[in-house]
């Protein structure tokens, strides 16, 4: 028999194989896939919902503004630095148990939080809620990415996922602005008993036995060293945004973290068992896809937070009218997110999609610019609003079914954890750096303009405003040349894939 035969036939062999595996799919697929989106919608909704809550659970529990941003804060700091650790757990002791186990957990802590009756007690319930989203969200993905290995079910399983994942934080503004106003702060913690509820409940009925991986160790030296850092980044940014980038705080902390992650990368090239093994993120699409989410995660804070300030400070909305006016955008992120997955992927790759994606947030920061003290919604927002959605549509999905392609069954938690950390860290340094960059600009233009009277510091601040549009402009066509330059070109492949156009070049080599 020839090379090209024997070669024809292992892969015809492993065709037969995959058709097979797609035969026998579990019927209950979908199922789980809404059981996922509501674990993941849950996580995503409370990296916001929670911000237009700390007024009144301010008032209610009596701390100072110096304290408020820990209830922001000890849910990054947990929930970033443990990601990893987590990603792996799931690996190795199932993701079905680490799943549900992260359910219950974040449940249970959001039951203590709203029942808060101190601030120490608040802060604590976050940081725990922090913690079980760790364990939670690569679960999550990794089972997604498990569930559903025909190609086109695929596409449209993460194009449901990635419109979850990019509306939940602006839905998680309208639901947090709606629960406030008409019920209490306290709700936009109590919600998340009803979402983990109906997950709880989808996931211990469809999810069958998750394999582990077998004869595999936790790497500790490698948790700890990865852990450490990842706490002294997240604290070090949250901490240049509100006190400042030269502080011995901020400085010595992100110090320690860029030191502790180079000991790390070192370490996991000679770890027997490493927590986060080369093969993984050293595949360039898969490197790709999590810069993209670390880029996107950068500035898509700029868009949310940003805008939200402007809206409710400078046009005067309510927060459930900035959380509506908010919509328009989300449906487009749905459309988007499901036409890249299911028409776009599979004919062109991630490639096309991260950089159109990146170009099409690109120009609606930079049409964000020319907002102004009276500035109509439809005149000034609703548009780049919709081109926002059409780039995060395109980048979410596109994203995370990258960065899951191709592992081995036994890694699919820590390329689930992987991308979940890109994006986590993302928004810790755009918090911070863009913070930074409002406040520059806003003082500045204050001291150059008749010393501050009210008309100009309302100028000022949206001068503030429109310098971080432009900087978030910068960063995403900055992201659409690097993530581009990274990601292959053409669809996603397996190892063994023969490329559809060449077909019959390979039969004619096959015949004797």
């Amino acid at each position: 028999m020839s090379t090209a035969q024997a070669t024809t036939g292992e892969v015809t062999s492993r065709r037969f194989s995959d058709i097979a595996d797609a035969g026998h799919a579990d019927p209950r697929r979908w199922l789980i896939l809404a059981t996922i989106c509501a674990a993941v919608l849950m996580i995503v909704l409370d990296t916001t919902v929670m911000n237009l809550a700390l007024p009144s659970a301010q008032r209610a529990l009596g701390f100072t503004n110096a304290d408020r941003q820990w209830v922001v804060t000890a849910y990054a700091l947990s929930f970033g630095s443990l990601l990893l650790f987590c990603g792996r757990l799931a690996d190795l002791i199932g993701r079905k148990v680490t799943f549900l186990t992260g359910l219950a957990g974040f449940a249970a802590a959001s039951a203590v939080g709203g029942a808060s009756v101190s601030f120490t007690m608040l802060v604590t319930a976050r940081a725990c809620q922090g913690v079980f989203a760790a364990l939670l969200a690569p679960s999550a993905l990794s089972l997604l990415t498990t569930t559903f290995t025909d190609p086109k079910e695929r596409g449209q399983a993460f194009g449901v996922y990635g419109t979850v994942a990019a509306s939940g934080s602006a839905l998680g503004l309208l639901l947090g602005g709606a629960l406030t106003s008409y019920l209490s702060w306290r709700w936009c913690l109590y919600i998340n008993l009803v979402f983990a509820a109906m997950a709880i409940t989808g996931g211990a009925l469809l999810l069958g036995r998750q394999p582990k991986t077998p004869g595999a160790r936790l790497d500790v030296p490698g948790v700890a060293a990865v852990s450490g850092g990842m706490f002294c980044l997240v604290y070090g940014f949250s901490n240049a945004a509100t006190h400042g980038w030269h502080t011995p705080s901020t400085a010595g902390f992100l110090a320690a973290g860029a030191v502790l992650l180079i000991v790390f990368a070192a370490w996991q090239t000679r770890a027997a068992h490493p927590l986060l093994p080369p093969r993984v993120i050293l595949d360039r699409n898969r490197g790709g896809a999590y810069l993209t989410s670390f880029i996107n995660g950068v500035g898509i804070f700029g868009i949310f937070l940003f805008l939200i300030y402007y809206m409710q400070v400078s046009l005067g909305y309510t927060a459930v009218k900035s959380g509506v006016a908010i919509l328009p955008m989300v449906a487009v992120i749905a459309v988007m997110a499901n036409v890249g997955n299911i028409a776009l992927m599979p004919r062109f790759g991630p490639k096309p999609l991260v950089i159109a994606g990146m170009l099409l947030n690109a120009a609606g920061m930079a049409w964000l610019t020319r907002i102004g003290e009276h500035s109509g919604y439809a005149s000034a927002l609703l548009g780049p609003l919709m081109v926002t959605g059409v780039g995060m549509g395109l980048i979410f999905g596109a994203a995370a079914n990258t960065g899951t392609f191709g592992v081995a069954p036994r890694d699919a938690g820590i390329a689930s954890a992987s991308a979940n950390t890109g994006q986590q860290l993302g928004g810790s340094i755009g918090t911070a750096l863009l913070n930074t960059i409002a406040a520059s600009a806003t003082t500045s233009y204050l001291a150059s303009h008749l010393h501050g009277r009210p008309a100009w510091v309302q100028l000022a601040v949206i001068h503030g405003y429109t310098t971080v549009f432009l900087w978030c402009a910068v960063i995403f066509a900055a992201g659409a040349v690097i993530c581009g330059a990274l990601l292959r070109r053409g669809p996603l492949t397996r190892p063994g894939d023969i490329p559809a156009r060449e077909p019959s070049r390979q039969a004619a080599a096959a015949r004797p």
